[in-house]
């Protein structure tokens, strides 16, 4: 099967159920805490379209440069540094946080925004307790000075980048 089928299979699954039909389950719940949010909704639509966009461009990355997709059964042979990767070494969690939390803004559901709390703790800790023990092991000192060099959560702009 190709790479772009496998990536794709993956993102309709997972990344489709934690970031769309969870949220909007939860949004049009009983539960959904709604919020008069006024015009501040409208924020909501370029947020949730640059967190497509980021998860896109790194689901594609994942397939170019590291010849795997996001699914851990099917990771990347390669470290993937390039692109949003550069920046942070955890890109496609944060766009897929910012789908949440744009459709917190466009539902004005509160419970996403609590949602979006519990996402990034379990994504924190899934990166934490497994995906970077296995980049270790995989990759070993070439994962340790990408870890020195590009922080986790916050993006920053790529030390050759800094200094041109």
């Amino acid at each position: 099967m190709p790479i772009w089928l496998r990536s794709l299979f993956f993102t309709l699954v997972f990344p489709g159920s934690v970031a769309g039909l969870l949220p909007y389950a939860l949004a049009k719940s009983s539960w959904a805490m709604p919020l008069d949010l006024g015009p501040a909704r409208f924020l909501g639509a370029p947020l949730l379209g640059l967190g497509i966009v980021v998860y896109v461009s790194t689901t594609w990355q994942f397939g170019k440069s590291g010849r795997g997709t996001p699914a851990p059964w099917d990771a990347p042979q390669s470290l993937v540094r390039t692109g949003a990767h550069a920046w942070v070494r955890n890109p496609m969690y944060l766009g897929l946080l910012a789908c949440i939390l744009g459709e917190a803004l466009i539902w004005q559901a509160g419970i996403l925004f609590l949602y979006a709390a519990v996402a990034w703790t379990a994504f924190h800790n899934r990166i934490v307790r497994y995906e970077e023990p296995t980049l270790r092991r995989q990759f070993g000192a070439t994962y340790d000075r990408y870890a020195e060099e590009v922080p986790r959560w916050w993006p920053r702009i790529p030390a050759q980048q800094r200094h041109t």
